[in-house]
């Protein structure tokens, strides 16, 4: 939805585009200042979506309170919920089963894929380009059915717990990771047909929405936005967690800082996950899929803090515990935030048209951001 609000005394043009209904890309809203077709200012207007998430965690246990991060960012719900159960794992002193460490992580993998196909999807859908939508789906609930199985859900797990996973492995669930590997391999080449190297995508995105290395820095962008700039800035790979540091995968960087560049870090993400996910499926251990907590946690008097890489970057999780069985505050830093920050910095001085490719390759989750 795009409507005139207002024309200034200069010339300007002002108009608000969104929100949107939650059901579409969520609702945020840009308030836009035009001059012609040239952007002048983008200044987002957040809190459509806020449920006052932190707080509602203050009157929840330690192993309720979990489950509403997958509220937050829906697309990357297991890796919110491993995040928060690891801060409890932390606070606890507890160790997690090692079949746990593997199971978390695929799950966090599989996860990762299904969130950027997605992305993929809707942005080609965006700018104009209909079936790579339908391609990307064909991929995706083929994830989503896995996790179906195993869980019971498909967008929010409430899988992680503190101590490891709240279920075992369904018996069917590596042949069917392997059958989506097989599958994923043989498709992949379609999306590079249709949309990497199609000569209206690419006019669309490179040279657009540009941010350097030490503008990504200055606004705390983290995940694929701050790597399409060349920033090192994987939680996998500077601060390993789980089984992180026991399988070969690489950072993927790009170093035009262009949406094309966010574009590339993602698709080539998708097969790095595929190579954690090759690695484990037939290394899972045997043993305990959960260790032995108390039905009533308790976190000692203290500040505890972890962080995990989602599908948008850094989730940092902050607890403050009076010893208690509820926390007395928890803040969450979501990449999303951070991201958005930078969308006037990137769009100034370019045409409106050029917004959607920029907005579309930061891949907003707006509840991640309003909390």
């Amino acid at each position: 939805m795009i409507e005139e609000v207002a024309t200034t005394a200069e010339g300007d043009l002002v108009i608000n585009i969104g929100p949107q209904h939650p059901s579409t890309h969520g609702v945020l809203h840009l308030v836009v200042t035009l001059k012609g077709e040239t952007i002048r200012k983008v200044e987002p207007h957040l809190g459509y979506i806020h449920r006052s998430i932190e707080k509602m965690c203050e009157s929840l246990t330690y192993r309720q309170f979990i489950y509403v991060t997958s509220r937050m960012d829906y697309l990357s719900a297991h890796i919110n919920n491993h995040g928060c159960a690891m801060c409890v794992e932390k606070g606890l002193q507890l160790e997690v089963p090692a079949r746990a460490q593997v199971i978390r992580v695929l799950m966090d993998e599989l996860t990762r894929i299904a969130s950027h196909e997605l992305w993929w999807g809707a942005l080609s859908m965006d700018l104009g380009a209909f079936t790579p939508f339908f391609h990307a789906f064909r991929e995706r609930e083929t994830i989503n059915d896995i996790m179906e199985e195993t869980c019971g859900a498909r967008l929010t797990m409430n899988y992680m717990v503190p101590g490891g996973v709240m279920y075992d492995l369904h018996p069917d669930f590596q042949r069917r990771v392997k059958e989506f590997l097989k599958l994923y391999k043989l498709k992949i080449g379609e999306y590079d047909d249709l949309i990497t190297g199609n000569v209206i995508f690419q006019n669309r995105m490179k040279s657009v929405g540009i941010l350097s290395k030490e503008d990504a820095i200055s606004y705390g962008c983290s995940g694929p936005v701050a790597r399409g700039s060349g920033v090192s800035c994987d939680i996998r790979k500077l601060y390993p967690y789980e089984v992180y540091d026991k399988v070969s995968f690489d950072e993927v960087l790009e170093t035009n800082g262009d949406s094309f560049s966010r574009y590339l870090v993602r698709l080539r993400e998708m097969n790095q996950s595929i190579r954690i996910v090759e690695q484990l499926i037939d290394n899972i251990p045997e043993g305990e899929f959960q260790a032995k907590t108390k039905a009533v946690l308790k976190l000692p008097k203290g500040e505890f803090y972890t962080r995990v890489e989602t599908a948008r970057g850094e989730l940092g999780i902050y607890i403050v515990s009076e010893g208690g069985t509820t926390p007395y505050r928890i803040k969450f830093r979501s990449p999303g935030f951070s991201n958005l920050s930078a969308l006037d910095h990137m769009v100034r001085g370019s045409k409106i048209g050029d917004l959607v490719a920029t907005m579309g390759t930061l891949d907003l989750v707006i509840p991640d951001i309003d909390r």
